[in-house]
């Protein structure tokens, strides 16, 4: 991975790391689906702003309704389903359960793409899979139904996040490619037309209240044009120069940035199981992630 890539997946992870944060403070003041929708419509407004600045040509080239799609699927889904996790998970938790993401992938590659599925794999999902059960089983929340429909949550953002990358990877990349940026902005939009229904129908029992404070609009500042819109960029451009596992990879770095956040600005606490179930969870993403050993050439005589 060339220095410039391993910048950008650095400051994704910070990014998406902070996201986490941001979902904690918002979710319990405004909701889970207002905080779901109104981060997707920010990202798309500033999105919309950062390419008319940029002059950026809107062509994409016959690939909009795929775009919408992938957006479904990359952040309408998963921002719904982190926001609703937010309600019952401290956010070092639901960052930390995030890192399953490639070990998703690793399953929906095989099941779906045809990508192949080696003992190493294997053994690294199951050894991921410990690791999020000892993390709901031992740790400093209480273990019950709230606890476990969380999981569910942020398992089924992660499930998605290996659908996309993929689905990406083949209607996007593998076709001529696209414009990070317009591919970042036709996912958002897909993103946000998928949350609106669901946003009108929830929107009257919205509290208005906290829309007057300037903290919760700070908030949804950052998390819709900081860790969405420009975060989108940064994700679309990393699968198109080094892959979707590799970019997946990115959910390593996010638990280490999503529990410092939380501990650091929300008081949240830290458990030795945060420690044996993020050490397995990274176990099993060397596992996955690891190059495979080349294939021995038989030595042929003269």
């Amino acid at each position: 991975m060339k220095p410039a890539d391993l910048l950008r997946l650095i400051s994704l992870a910070a990014i998406w790391g902070a996201s986490f944060l941001f979902m904690r403070l918002l979710v319990p003041q405004i909701g889970a689906m207002p905080t779901a929708f109104l981060r997707v419509l920010l990202s798309v407004i500033g999105l919309l702003a950062l390419l008319a600045v940029l002059r950026c040509t809107w062509d994409f080239n016959g690939k909009l309704g795929k775009t919408l799609m992938i957006g479904v699927i990359s952040s309408g889904i998963p921002t719904a389903m982190y926001s609703l996790a937010a309600l019952v998970l401290p956010a070092g938790y639901s960052a930390i359960f995030n890192a399953t993401t490639p070990l998703m992938g690793v399953l929906v590659g095989a099941l779906f793409f045809s990508e192949a599925f080696t003992m190493a794999k294997a053994i690294g999902v199951l050894v991921g899979l410990a690791g999020v059960a000892l993390l709901t089983r031992t740790g400093p929340v209480a273990f019950d139904l709230n606890l476990l429909w969380g999981a569910a949550a942020c398992l089924t953002a992660t499930t998605c996040y290996g659908f996309s990358s993929f689905m990406t990877k083949r209607w996007i990349s593998e076709r001529g490619g696209l414009d990070s940026r317009l591919v970042a902005f036709g996912s958002q939009l897909g993103a946000t037309l998928c949350l609106l229904p669901v946003f009108l129908f929830t929107s009257a029992d919205m509290p208005l209240a906290p829309l007057a404070l300037p903290q919760v609009w700070l908030a949804l500042a950052g998390l819709g044009f900081i860790c969405t819109a420009f975060a989108y960029i940064l994700y679309f451009r990393l699968i198109a120069d080094v892959g979707p596992l590799k970019t997946l990879s990115v959910t390593f770095l996010i638990p280490l940035f999503g529990v410092f956040w939380g501990v650091l600005l929300l008081d949240e606490t830290l458990s030795w199981a945060h420690l044996y179930g993020g050490l397995l969870i990274a176990l099993a993403l060397w596992l996955v992630l690891k190059p495979a050993r080349p294939a021995l050439q038989a030595e042929t005589s003269p």
